[in-house]
């Protein structure tokens, strides 16, 4: 499935897998919510929940799309969190995994700390 995430100052596409956490936050949308920021982080709470799945992670890529279990929440980290080593993507909890963003990571660092989010289904041809 496909998903477009929407702020004030850009948008971009994701493509989920099909985990049953992924099914659930499809079964949520269209979804809007505050965006929050954390290092190179953005984050925001979405009307859904789970448990943290089969291999949870807390490193992972720049782009990746996941489900933060504790808060609800889905996180997208482009770079370095306040707890990261190095370069890396570190989220503060594992979480799940749920896909990764089409384009340019770098493209959240327009995102503003209380910016509204938007998350909807997306068709491509």
């Amino acid at each position: 499935m496909r998903i477009r995430i929407s702020w004030p100052a850009g948008a971009l596409d994701a493509t989920l897998n099909d985990s049953p956490t992924s099914r659930k936050l499809a079964a949520a949308l269209p979804v809007t919510s505050t965006a929050h920021t954390w290092g190179d982080e953005v984050y925001f709470a979405v009307p859904t929940e789970s448990v943290l799945e089969e291999h949870p992670r807390q490193v992972v890529a720049p782009g990746t799309v996941c489900f933060w279990v504790q808060g609800a929440s889905v996180a997208i980290p482009f770079g370095p969190t306040p707890i990261s080593v190095g370069n890396e993507c570190r989220l503060v909890t594992a979480v799940n995994v749920l896909g990764t963003l089409d384009g340019d990571p770098n493209a959240l660092a327009s995102v503003h700390d209380g910016d509204a989010i938007a998350l909807e289904a997306a068709e491509f041809s």
